[in-house]
């Protein structure tokens, strides 16, 4: 396996005990994420990191991103609400002077950033300042009920400080808008603990113990982290730590305290930091990346957080709008090992540096999705993809279970690292095996006019037909096995077909080579959708296991009918107008030799 990337860096003796040294002390343009620009100017800008010097291009929108003495994000100087956002906030008010009440009630996290940056968020999250939420829900209730309305039911999120979830959160739908209430709070931790003790706080001091002057989480289990509010009392944007507005209009992320003690507290800050640059193409401060790439950081991260609330974060970002971008912050602040855990006593060892090679991997996926266009793949398609090439490395990885069995590095990671969905984990799985097959079975399909021999190393046997039609066999079967994941596992095999594109040293070819796989995966998509094979994993038997067993007079089933039911599968294959009867008769004519064989 090549690791030497020279997207990513090129060998260096820089001595190892610079390692953990300020890895970040380099000219701002460097700042930018290594991979994910798209419109790239070829001059290559190269720094000292950790045995290797990394190499960026640079962007056409790189100035954007850069420290400027002017603002670069267009910020609007209030927030325009909806006649629906209105509606909702005016008869919240109304329950406050129904009962009198006193409190200040604001709106809190990606909902304000999201409107000061003229965007629509209907993810809204209310703070109060002197009362739970589920007290407040039930004075909602109150009120609806003595209008003669509906009442709603009140959900609780209870509080999980082992889990960094220090508070109850309330949800209920009001005017057909889900809403979260959660009271405003101050943390107190002290030394020997990660978990604080909780008090109601002032909107200032909950601006303070949040994770980014601009940013939140938007978490049915954890909520309210922005130092941004609105205040529904006063229609109001509140900036309390004096910072929040102009972070946002500069594009950096910030925290609001000292970033090394802001991530310790609660070590998931630090992916969320990620998630939030990548996603609005932000700066990462500079001390907010060296407290990230601190040991003590990285081990609360392994350590201290839970692999669900990892997993969701990073699917977050696989999922978002800059997932490149995402992931080389992740290498670069070194958490990629801390992030996606590997088992003990992998055969084949993963070699060092071979996360830079999984980035490259999706870094060159993505391109290809952009050249491809999105309408051949859904959401799910293309999650799942990118997932699939950060993993590539792994794909024929694997370790020991406890009762022996060999288990795929790669659904580990799933299963145990990230904790997300079995069915992903398969899926991906699947999509690994499906692009090994692919590999053999794409120049046979290329020369579908002059083919002359076709074998595969994955299928030894198929029924006697024409070459074009065991072609059509394959390729059927292939594809019955992947189903709507066969394009995405195409395009994973074309990253290794005609070579493999993580071994590439000639970056100024780097482009024009993705055009001509690009080209290549039309070619393969086109004779595919020729052959007639789009959906051939719905294609339903002519003759089924019953038939079969009359025909051969059994009383049972068992290998004899499977291996049947296989070979009827490939004759339908091979003859895709075939009846019913002539697949009946087909088989009989091969029985009838066999047993004059036999």
């Amino acid at each position: 396996m090549k690791l030497l990337n020279p997207r990513f860096f090129t060998s260096s003796s820089r001595p190892p005990n610079s390692l953990f040294l300020n890895p970040f002390k380099f000219p701002p343009l460097s700042l930018q994420p290594t991979l994910c620009s798209r419109n790239l100017k070829r001059r290559p800008l190269r720094f000292g990191y950790c045995c290797y010097s990394f190499c960026f291009y640079r962007s056409a929108s790189a100035k954007a991103r850069m420290p400027t003495s002017s603002p670069s994000v267009h910020v609007k100087d209030h927030i325009d609400l909806t006649a629906k956002e209105k509606q909702i906030f005016d008869r919240l008010l109304q329950v406050l002077r129904h009962f009198n009440l006193q409190t200040q009630l604001r709106v809190a996290g990606g909902w304000v950033r999201d409107k000061l940056l003229g965007k629509e968020c209907y993810d809204i999250d209310i703070a109060l300042d002197n009362m739970l939420g589920r007290e407040f829900c039930e004075k909602v209730n109150e009120y609806l009920s003595s209008t003669g309305e509906e009442t709603q039911g009140i959900g609780v999120i209870q509080c999980n400080p082992d889990q960094s979830k220090h508070l109850e959160t309330a949800r209920m739908r009001f005017l057909d808008v889900w809403i979260d209430f959660v009271n405003l709070r101050s943390e107190d931790y002290s030394e020997n603990s990660r978990i604080p003790t909780m008090r109601f706080g002032t909107a200032e001091e909950d601006a303070y113990r949040r994770d980014l002057t601009i940013n939140r989480l938007a978490d049915l289990q954890c909520l309210l982290y922005n130092s941004l509010f609105y205040n529904i009392n006063t229609s109001s944007v509140e900036d309390f730590t004096r910072r929040g507005i102009a972070d946002l209009k500069y594009g950096k992320i910030v925290t609001p305290l000292p970033p090394k003690q802001t991530f310790l507290d609660d070590p998931l800050r630090v992916l969320r930091a990620i998630r939030f640059g990548a996603r609005f193409e932000f700066e990462l401060d500079e001390e907010l990346k060296i407290a990230a790439a601190d040991n003590d950081v990285r081990a609360a991260i392994a350590d201290k957080i839970s692999r669900e609330r990892i997993g969701h974060e990073i699917d977050l970002m696989i999922s978002g709008n800059q997932p490149v971008r995402a992931m080389t912050y992740i290498s670069e602040l070194q958490l990629f090992w801390a992030v996606f855990t590997l088992p003990p006593d992998t055969e084949p060892s993963i070699p060092k540096g071979c996360e830079r090679l999984c980035v490259a991997y999706m870094d060159s996926t993505w391109r290809f999705l952009q050249l491809i266009g999105s309408s051949s793949f859904t959401d799910d398609q293309r999650r799942l993809c990118l997932y699939a090439t950060l993993l590539l490395p792994f794909r024929n990885a694997v370790y020991p279970e406890k009762k022996g069995k060999k288990i795929p590095v790669a659904s580990y990671v799933f299963r145990s690292s990230l904790k997300l969905k079995s069915s992903d984990a398969e899926t991906v799985m699947s999509m690994h095996l499906a692009a090994g097959k692919f590999l053999s079975l794409i120049p046979s399909i290329l020369s579908n006019e002059n083919l002359q021999i076709l074998e595969v190393d994955w299928k030894n046997e198929t029924i006697d037909v024409p070459i074009a039609s065991k072609l059509r066999i394959l390729a059927g079967l292939l594809l019955r096995e992947i189903k709507e994941f066969w394009r995405a596992s195409l395009l994973l095999s074309l990253l290794l077909y005609p070579d493999d594109i993580g071994s590439s040293t000639n970056l100024s070819n780097e482009d024009t080579d993705l055009k001509e796989r690009r080209e290549l995966f039309h070619r393969v998509e086109n004779t595919i959708m020729e052959m007639g094979l789009e959906k051939i994993w719905e294609l339903k038997p002519l003759v089924n296991g019953k038939d079969i067993m009359s025909m051969l007079q059994l009383k049972s089933g068992g290998p004899i009918v499977k291996e049947w039911q296989q070979k009827l599968l490939e004759w339908q294959l091979a003859h895709p107008s075939g009846s019913a009867d002539e697949c009946i008769e087909w088989m009989r004519q091969t029985q009838s030799k066999r047993a004059r064989t036999e």
